[in-house]
């Protein structure tokens, strides 16, 4: 998946606005309570989230890289 795929409501987020999505995404999946069709959305819109945090890191880490050479 790349960048562009992202939701834009996913882009716009911090690391812990994504974080805090993610963490409740995670109890719901954990409860009895959820239906399969639910999940399954839950868990790609976790797949997603998880991306945006992952491309936020990779930002970081190369502006870090930049200030070190």
């Amino acid at each position: 998946m790349k960048n562009e795929n992202i939701l834009a409501d996913i882009k716009s987020k911090s690391l812990k606005e994504a974080r805090a999505e993610i963490d409740a995404i995670l109890s719901k999946l954990e409860s009895q309570e959820t239906n399969l069709a639910d999940s399954i959305n839950d868990y790609q819109r976790l797949i997603e989230l998880n991306k945006h945090i992952e491309d936020l890191f990779k930002k970081k880490f190369k502006k870090f890289q930049k200030r070190n050479d």
